[in-house]
Formats: structure tokens, C-alpha cells, sequence
């Protein structure tokens, strides 16, 4: 196994909590109907083109033109954002201040809108903890694209076999692998611990721990 002399996180999900349905409860009560709107209208598809750079009013005109009968609905998307993220995971954040604390190559490598970008590195201000962030969506591309792992590492000067990634979603774990990256699918925080400890990064992990 290589030496691991840098870190990449993924952040909704490993950093962030991203839970779009908070302030659908509210808006649609009814369970079944609230799925079928997040899961055929405001998917997670047409979601992914704001983080691949389309425009809020260009993604709510692309919807509404479909389905002009929720128009509040989908409009209440992104005027709601704010709830999508409700706080942080637990201890994750730790792991983050723990790894540059001790000096080591921390950046992440994200697909998040812009704009929504922004307001999320306001109300967690950790987040600049990070030496460089990819945002997705000031790129035009998005995870599980290989051409983003290559401009990632390019901009930020990794050695890709040097490089250890942390992801939710298996796809994109698969694609930084194929990339040459070393990778492993974000679970828990336990489970990152054990991840770094297994990679060599040991006492970054276990700092914060009893």
C-alpha cells in the first residue's frame, strides 16, 4: 500500500448532512405523494445539474414547464435549501481539524451548486479548514466523471496512488480507484477512523477520542 500524503473528502453525507425531504414533510404531509414528487419531479437527477452548474431559475423553468401544477412545489426547493442541511454528521468534522492540525494535505472534492456552496462554508465555517475545495458546479463537471479526479488532482498538485478518498456513494469511490486514487466508501465516522488508522494515518484518526 502506498503512503498516503494526501486526503480528499467528499462533504454532503461525510461532512454535511443532506436530508432534502426535511421541508417536504411539511409542505407534502401525505408520505406516498411526497415521495413521488422527490423521487419524479425535484429527483435526485435533475438535482445533479445545479451541481453541474445549471441555474436555479433555468432548473425551476425546466420543471415548471412539466409540471406547472406545482410550480410552489418545486419553487420551495431551493427558497428552502436551508433546512436540506441541517447540521453536521457527528465527529467527522473532528477527524477533518485532527488531520490538519497535524499537518496534513486536506482538500475535498465536492458536487454542490455554487451558490449553495457559499452559504454552507458561512454557516460552517470549518469547511475552510480545507487547503482547496473542487466545487462541482464551478467546473462543469460532477462526480462519478473521471475528467473531475483528474482536474482535482492536477489543481491541487496530488499524487493520485499518494491520495486517499473518502465518499457516501460507491460510484464515485469506483471512479476515484479508476482514477488511481486510493478510495474508501464513507460509512460512519468509526468506520473513517479505522479506514485512516488501516492507511497508516492512525493518530490523526484517534484524535478526540477518549
Amino acid at each position: 500500500m502506498n503512503e498516503i500524503r494526501h486526503i480528499v473528502f467528499d462533504i454532503g453525507n461525510v461532512l454535511l448532512r443532506w436530508e432534502p425531504e426535511i421541508p417536504y414533510r411539511r409542505l407534502i404531509p401525505d408520505d406516498a405523494a411526497r415521495r413521488h414528487f422527490l423521487r419524479e419531479i425535484c429527483s435526485g437527477d435533475w438535482n445533479k445539474e445545479q451541481d453541474r452548474g445549471r441555474s436555479w431559475p433555468d432548473a425551476e423553468a425546466a420543471l415548471i414547464a412539466r409540471f406547472p401544477e406545482h410550480e410552489p412545489l418545486i419553487r420551495a426547493w431551493r427558497a428552502n435549501w436551508h433546512e436540506m442541511i441541517p447540521g453536521s454528521l457527528d465527529e467527522t468534522p473532528d477527524i477533518l481539524d485532527a488531520l490538519v492540525a497535524e499537518g496534513r494535505d486536506v482538500t475535498a472534492l465536492t458536487n454542490f451548486a455554487s451558490d449553495t456552496f457559499v452559504e454552507a462554508v458561512e454557516r460552517f465555517p470549518y469547511l475552510r479548514l480545507f487547503r482547496g475545495i473542487t466545487v462541482s458546479g464551478d467546473i462543469g463537471l460532477i462526480k462519478p466523471e473521471p475528467e473531475i479526479y483528474r482536474l482535482h488532482a492536477e489543481t491541487f498538485g496530488l499524487t493520485p496512488a499518494a491520495t486517499l478518498f473518502f465518499d457516501d456513494t460507491a460510484v464515485n469511490v469506483e471512479a476515484a480507484r479508476q482514477a488511481g486514487w486510493q478510495a474508501e466508501l464513507f460509512v460512519d465516522a468509526a468506520t473513517m477512523r479505522a479506514d485512516l488508522a488501516r492507511h497508516g494515518l492512525g493518530r490523526a484518526a484517534a484524535a478526540g477520542l477518549p
